[in-house]
């Protein structure tokens, strides 16, 4: 099986997983890093909206609790093939050394949409944009 399929196997897989009691739209997500580890996501809602995490942002956050720091390919499932939301963009961003696949996996019909991270954003911020200290 190639990343691109794997990718979207456990994107789907992990999707039921998801805490969505609210909403009832469980998103799954799958990352693999340039080591070759892959990391999986699943949406968490919270009573206080604003406290919700995608499960973009969540198999990121997984990804860098295990000192991993760049992203070769990513996937997200949902029921309707839904994109990234502009927060999971930016942060997909942050991720990149390069311009890396993302796969958007529609569970219901079976298609996949593929794109890009800097397709998702193409004027994403990064670092190289903060202030320097030159003193």
């Amino acid at each position: 099986m190639n990343i691109r399929e794997t990718l979207i196997q456990k994107a789907t897989n992990v999707r039921p997983q998801a805490y969505a009691p609210y909403s009832n739209f469980a998103v799954g997500a799958a990352l693999i890093t340039h080591d070759g580890e892959i990391f999986t996501g699943v949406n968490f809602e919270n009573a206080s909206f604003g406290l919700t995490i995608c499960a973009e942002r969540n198999a990121i956050g997984t990804m860098v609790t295990a000192a991993q720091k760049s992203i070769k390919a990513l996937a997200v499932a949902t029921e309707n093939g839904v994109s990234p939301c502009g927060a999971c963009r930016q942060v997909m961003v942050e991720f990149a050394i390069d311009d890396y696949p993302i796969y958007i996996v529609n569970t219901t019909t079976g298609a996949v949409q593929e794109t890009s991270v800097q397709q998702m954003l193409p004027l994403g911020f990064d670092s190289s944009q903060l202030p320097r200290d030159n003193g």
